[in-house]
């Protein structure tokens, strides 16, 4: 069969309000990634490849993260990024190839959920044995490594406060919650909720920023001779972690979302 082209595989696979998701849509997929997987999908659309077969390959992109961040210097940080990018682009491509085969499933939902929760956490945990310089011929400072493992414990946490709130409102038979119900009603929370969301520091600990950043920090210390940034960036990124846990969770109790 002929292959579909973009223009006709756009309002398809791209309906109306896909890009426009608030907790739904990362940034990077907005801005570039969506128009990359696109050009994939003509070449999947009209083969035997599933949608949760993708989704097996973007998890397995997602966790590759963690020894990609392994080799020294610089390339083991280009390596981490192009992991994480990959896991961004079979995110989109998976639930892409749903919406055209229509091939809908909760275990493709469920394994996009297991394999976003992987990714963060293989990030910050590779993040943090890079920090350790465990393949250095000095003795291997294990402290970073904690800390990149407690940072990745924080963003899993993070991520399991969102989810349990369904997971709580099923258990109770009430209905699946609300965007709307997501503003605190406290006028107090609301305005800390809108100076969190405008630094989009918490963002850091995400899989895709938290690569990033392991990338700039790199190339500052091959410039230095030395880990000292992704030391310092490791030990940042665990405290947001653990304030971010802390602070989403007050921000979940003090919505309606569990009302």
């Amino acid at each position: 069969m002929q292959k579909p082209s973009v223009a006709e595989l756009r309002p398809v696979v791209h309906p109306a309000g896909v890009k426009d998701r608030r907790s739904g849509e990362h940034w990077a997929g907005r801005l570039y990634m969506r128009e990359i997987s696109l050009r994939v999908d003509r070449h999947l659309v009209n083969t035997k490849v599933t949608p949760n077969q993708v989704t097996y390959v973007m998890t397995l992109a997602g966790a590759l993260a963690a020894p990609a961040l392994l080799v020294p210097g610089i390339w083991g940080a280009v390596l981490g990024v192009v992991m994480v990018q990959l896991y961004l682009l079979f995110d989109c491509v998976d639930g892409e190839l749903a919406r055209w085969k229509k091939q809908y499933s909760l275990a493709g939902v469920y394994l996009d959920r297991v394999a976003a929760y992987l990714c963060d956490a293989a990030v910050l945990v590779g993040f943090g044995l890079r920090a350790a310089d465990i393949w250095g011929e000095g003795r291997i400072d294990w402290l970073w490594a904690f800390l990149g493992t407690l940072a990745a414990l924080g963003a899993v946490l993070i991520k399991a406060e969102t989810d349990l709130v369904g997971v709580a409102r099923h258990q109770a038979g009430k209905p699946v919650v609300q965007e709307s119900a997501s503003e605190p009603r406290s006028s107090r929370m609301a305005l800390a909720r809108k100076a969190a969301a405008a630094l989009k520091f918490h963002r850091l600990v995400l899989g895709i920023e938290a690569s990033l950043l392991v990338l700039v920090l790199a190339i500052v210390d091959a410039a230095r001779g030395d880990l000292f940034f992704s030391r310092l960036g490791v030990a940042v990124l665990a405290g947001i972690a653990l304030l971010q846990t802390l602070l989403h969770l007050v921000s979940i109790l003090a919505s309606s979302r569990l009302k």
